[in-house]
């Protein structure tokens, strides 16, 4: 399972540490009474091409997941338990910013819908095509199917790296896909941290493990 994944998507981390995370994270979502579920949230302005949010620049009505989902108790219970592991991740990593993004079919195609989160209000949306792409991480991990580490945005930026500058906090960044049962890619997890260098290898087993888990709570 977790050399599967590693290879899926493209990625060098230590198996063990992976393992021993999965059984912590297996651990927390047995013992942990589930939070609420957010469907709704407050989401940002776009700014030019759409790509970035405009901090401080909410918009009035905020999103609603109900619009894209069943709110009947299965959703309740998956989108709960995505919420856990969010919250999970969040106070083993310290990580700014964390998301759980959906591959889903919507009336403007398939999109990447933002599930649950950790930190300040960002799009819920991500349009899956390549011109979309060339101004997304999270575009270009679900459509290329490989992870994306970066620890140095800025060494990143200045060695020709493509990378969208939306909240200038952010030093490094790491994007993963995930997979089904099927091998193939059902969404993304996007982690930002306002340091370098912050996707050490515990880090990344802990994000890992996660990404392992999260399928089987896809809505």
């Amino acid at each position: 399972m977790i050399s599967s994944y590693l290879k899926q998507a493209q990625l060098s981390a230590n198996p063990t540490l992976i393992s021993t995370e999965l059984e912590k994270l297996e651990l927390h979502l047995t013992n942990t009474i589930l939070p609420d579920v957010r469907w709704e949230y407050q989401i940002p302005e776009l700014g030019e091409g759409g790509a970035c949010s405009l901090f401080g620049y909410l918009q009035d009505e905020p999103f609603k997941l109900t619009d894209y989902l069943k709110s009947d108790e299965q959703t309740q219970f998956k989108l709960a338990s995505l919420q856990s592991i969010v919250s999970y991740i969040e106070q083993q990593t310290g990580v700014d910013w964390y998301g759980i993004y959906q591959s889903t079919n919507t009336s403007e195609g398939k999109q990447l819908l933002k599930l649950a989160y950790h930190g300040v209000p960002s799009r819920p949306l991500f349009p899956l095509t390549e011109a979309f792409a060339a101004g997304s991480n999270n575009v270009q991990v679900a459509l290329s199917h490989h992870g994306r580490i970066i620890n140095n945005v800025e060494a990143y930026l200045s060695q020709g790296g493509e990378y969208y500058t939306c909240d200038p906090k952010v030093k490094s960044e790491t994007c993963l896909p995930l997979f089904n049962a099927q091998n193939e890619c059902v969404g993304i997890i996007d982690a930002e941290a306002f340091k370098n260098d912050f996707f050490d290898d515990k880090t990344l087993a802990v994000l890992i493990a996660c990404c392992i888990k999260i399928p089987h709570f896809l809505v």
